[in-house]
């Protein structure tokens, strides 16, 4: 029986042949793929006579590297399914051109370097579309870090260029005021000016929350921590709130629970701000006559306070996009325009704002609700974690506040 590298030498002409008939389409580049398919043969002859399958390991390299970017994106092109090709081409012209006893030997000694050759060029053709994707993701990424960037230079640059109109405005509203005052009330043009005072007035309140976000977006939201008694700001929301609880016939219960009345350091203003929008929340989405319930825990080193109400819910997919800037849910052109009217609409700031308020103070806040059903109205439940904080941050607010933390137990 002839020696397997003699009947390679037989085939090889007639392998070559088919080889670039089957790869080069343009006879520009066949003698470009007569010589490379000639190299691959050579070594797949060393490959057999030696035994050692790692001698086509230059071409099987060449191949899983030639793989461009349009390869990539259109998936046109794939070393393995080269590999496949050239296995399916060497069976035939085997089977074709030797006898069955020599087509079965020149089968059996290829066999080794074709497995070996698709393990190598599918282990490096990973790495290759691995390696495509994550350059794909980074370009993704930073495509998205610019425009969110972009869209909180423009929310800054924003919130600043209406604070000058608005303070016009609000000025020469009060010298309205003052000269209709001096000239003898007239009933129509107080209702003017109050209305032009309440748009303004809602209006900075959108300013304000612009440029929060504007901080929290670039990190440079500052704290003024003092000592604070989370009871004692409860209280003065509920007062504040009253008149909207009343005009929706709805009900807040507080509980005093463990904690609440211990002295915290925090940012008594920001935490207003956080509890106040969570609550107005509560009140847009939930309906007349409904009921919203503060409580909460003290935990190890921590306290949860939690607003529950019995609104309509939030769906779990939304859960996490409210806290977003601009984060509404639902058809935003079925809102009613009232700051507490029933689903009220906004610019979708209060609960991105309220995000980084806590996480500045070291907190997390987070959302629980079994869905949105407007019949139903299964609720939703809020919940802001807290850290304690017993002692001063700095050695001058110890100083100041010395006479409250030695009294902490």
């Amino acid at each position: 029986m002839m020696h397997e590298v003699e009947l390679l030498q037989k085939i090889r002409p007639i392998w070559l042949h088919r080889a670039v008939q089957l790869l080069a389409r343009g006879t520009s580049v066949r003698e470009g793929i007569t010589h490379e398919m000639g190299e691959f043969f050579d070594a797949l002859e060393q490959a057999i006579e030696s035994g050692d399958p790692s001698w086509i390991d230059p071409s099987l390299n060449a191949w899983a590297s030639s793989l461009t970017e349009t390869d990539l994106e259109a998936n046109t092109s794939s070393p393995t399914g080269f590999v496949s090709q050239l296995l399916n081409l060497t069976l035939g012209v085997c089977l074709e051109n030797l006898d069955s006893a020599q087509a079965l030997q020149m089968i059996s000694a290829l066999m080794p370097s074709f497995t070996h050759a698709y393990e190598a060029v599918a282990k490096a053709e990973i790495q290759t579309r691995i390696a495509y994707v994550s350059n794909q993701l980074t370009q993704v990424q930073q495509t998205l870090d610019r425009l969110d960037r972009s869209k909180s230079d423009f929310i800054a640059v924003a919130a600043h260029e209406l604070k000058t109109p608005l303070t016009l405005i609000d000025g020469y509203t009060a010298m309205l005021r003052e000269a209709s005052e001096k000239n003898g009330r007239d009933a129509n043009d107080f209702v003017l000016l109050t209305g032009i005072s309440n748009g303004t007035r809602r209006l900075r309140g959108i300013v304000d929350d612009m440029i929060d976000v504007s901080l929290i977006d670039n990190n440079l939201l500052k704290l003024n921590l003092q000592p604070l008694w989370l009871n004692r700001l409860f209280q003065v929301l509920e007062n504040e709130i009253k008149p909207a609880l009343a005009e929706r016939n709805q009900r807040l219960e507080i509980d005093s629970f463990p904690g609440c009345s211990e002295m915290t350091f925090g940012d008594p203003e920001r935490l207003m701000q956080v509890f106040r929008n969570l609550l107005i929340n509560a009140v847009k989405f939930t309906p007349d006559g409904g009921r919203i319930h503060l409580s909460g825990r003290k935990l190890p080193g921590f306290i949860e306070v939690t607003i529950e109400d019995n609104g309509i819910g939030i769906d779990p997919e939304d859960q996490l996009a409210i806290f977003e800037k601009f984060g509404t849910i639902g058809n935003t052109a079925l809102h009613s325009s009232g700051k507490i009217k029933f689903k009220g609409g906004g610019p979708g700031l209060g609960l991105h704002i309220v995000k980084g308020i806590v996480e500045s103070h070291g907190g997390a806040v987070w959302v629980e609700s079994p869905g949105c059903d407007e019949i139903k109205c299964p609720g939703s439940t809020f919940h802001v974690l807290l850290p304690i904080r017993v002692e001063p941050p700095d050695e001058k607010m110890a100083r100041i506040f010395s006479p409250l933390t030695q009294n902490q137990p």
